[in-house]
């Protein structure tokens, strides 16, 4: 008999989710409800509960679409978040308990994102093996190129270099409440300019969040003679402190504005104990699969790739 019961997220659930976020192994800010629905209208919204017996034991942050369910796809990873005194065999049981529910309710097929490996020292890999085992597929991989700041850092000598001379131009790194500066004259431009696309989240969105995750959410900027030229937005969790966004105008290109900003941030990050600076993905829609420029600038500040997988289950 399957001692686990599942149920679909509604509102009555907010505060028994948010706090089990709270006391969960493998959890981010990133997982929170206020996090979550900020962009609620553009996705159908699939989250399970997990529960033993009354207790809750696990959750999933998902989403619908047609026939499929997604680790949510608004957000940049998900998972299967559950109790630090689960056991992988009980890891396994939750799992062909939510795969019995998603078969009752008429989904085809299961899409899941797993957090990646380094946010979590003390291990988060358990339902990977059991998909596999169950017939799951590696639907794609992504370079996602971090540093690891528990080790001596491995910045390149050209980096070093330019960043010395960086520090005699007067340039101020200036941590800000306010969004706009960035966005206005930084981000947004830039990303029309060079790839014709938009920040994923609008500048409204992004001081929304902010305010509801104010030690989570930083905005840290370069200004030359009082104009800003660079920014790098923060994402910090427990361990990882993540660039969800860094740009630079063509002024701040000709200076290495960005570099000076991501190496001032790498020591910052690392005397205050993170663990990890996660500088995201590389992938490209091009014949190789990655940014070459990309891949290069962030291995020379010291990232390695680790491996943002994507597996995709049939279910039977």
């Amino acid at each position: 008999m399957n001692k686990y019961t599942v149920k679909k997220y509604d509102q009555n659930d907010y505060k028994l989710w948010n706090d089990f976020i709270v006391q969960a192994k493998n959890a981010t800010f990133l997982f929170h409800r206020d996090f979550m629905e900020y962009h609620q209208d553009r996705f159908e919204d699939f989250s399970l509960l997990i529960f033993e017996e009354e207790k809750l034991r696990a959750i999933l942050p998902a989403n619908k679409k047609e026939n499929s369910i997604y680790s949510h796809q608004g957000l940049t990873y998900g998972g299967l978040v559950f109790s630090s005194k689960l056991n992988a065999e009980k890891t396994e049981s939750i799992l062909d308990s939510i795969l019995l529910f998603l078969k009752e309710n008429a989904i085809i097929t299961f899409y899941y994102k797993p957090i990646p490996i380094f946010y979590f020292p003390e291990g988060n890999q358990e339902l990977d093996f059991f998909l596999f085992k169950r017939g799951a597929v590696l639907e794609r991989k992504e370079m996602n190129l971090a540093a690891n700041l528990n080790s001596p850092l491995k910045i390149s000598k050209s980096k070093l270099k330019h960043f010395r001379r960086i520090e005699n131009l007067d340039l101020d790194i200036i941590e800000e409440e306010d969004f706009k500066p960035f966005w206005n004259e930084v981000l947004e431009p830039r990303l029309l300019e060079k790839f014709n696309e938009k920040p994923v989240h609008s500048k409204e969105e992004i001081a929304l969040l902010k305010e509801r995750f104010p030690k989570n959410i930083k905005q840290f900027s370069v200004y030359q003679n009082d104009e800003i030229i660079a920014g790098i937005t923060i994402f910090e969790t427990q361990n990882v402190i993540k660039s969800q966004y860094g740009a630079t105008s063509k002024k701040g290109e000709e200076t290495r504005a960005l570099d000076f900003l991501f190496i001032n941030l790498i020591h910052r990050y690392k005397r205050k104990g993170k663990h990890f600076f996660d500088m995201g993905i590389v992938n490209e829609e091009n014949k190789s699969g990655y940014h070459s420029g990309l891949l290069k600038q962030k291995e020379e500040l010291g990232c390695k790739v680790y491996n943002q997988d994507f597996y995709k289950l049939d279910i039977k």
